[in-house]
């Protein structure tokens, strides 16, 4: 092995460039990593399919979606929390409402999802400040992480009615801030 000018001892069999571009390659892997998943929210949010919306008899989490575990909240989008758990038709009824708007929604607000009982190692600062025992509970946070709305239960009495909802998370959109175009 020989040092390197920093004293750094370095196989001598590998030509200086070779080790430059694995450097590169590994510097760039990184990079991809950091830079693949900005939002670190849910995505493609979608009921689970068997849900009841009349009693507790179902067994699964309301909602499935593409990386459930995130938790971010605020850093320059409108966010909305909702804590629920299987088994609760509550839950379910206010899942659905929530899928409902996500498209409408998705590229405004960061989803996150907490499944109470099975919550990533992510979510449990988010459980233990804003969750209170009831489901389902929703919080929505502004662009810089501020408290807009944070209440349990449903947002309407029947079944479908998106319309309070829609109003939280239009509030939490219009407290974005605008887009840098450097």
């Amino acid at each position: 092995m020989k040092k390197d000018r920093l004293g750094v001892s370095r196989r001598s069999d590998r030509p200086p460039a070779t080790r430059g571009v694995r450097l590169a390659s590994t510097a760039l892997l990184a990079l991809t990593i950091l830079v693949a998943d900005p939002c670190r929210a849910a995505e493609n949010l979608k009921l689970a399919p068997g849900l009841s919306f009349v009693d507790d008899s179902s067994s699964a989490f309301p909602i499935e979606a593409d990386h459930l575990g995130d938790a971010d909240v605020g850093q320059g989008r409108g966010s909305i929390v909702f804590f629920g758990a299987a088994h609760c038709w509550n839950t379910n009824r206010e899942a659905e409402r929530l899928v409902a708007l996500y498209p409408r929604f998705r590229d405004r607000v960061r989803f996150t999802v907490v499944d109470v009982n099975r919550p990533s190692e992510a979510q449990r600062p988010l459980l233990e400040k804003y969750y209170r025992g009831s489901i389902p509970t929703l919080v929505v946070f502004t662009a810089d992480g501020k408290v807009l709305y944070s209440e349990a239960g449903e947002t309407a009495s029947q079944r479908g009615d998106t319309r309070a909802l829609e109003r939280l998370l239009a509030g939490a959109a219009a407290h974005n801030e605008p887009e840098r175009h450097d």
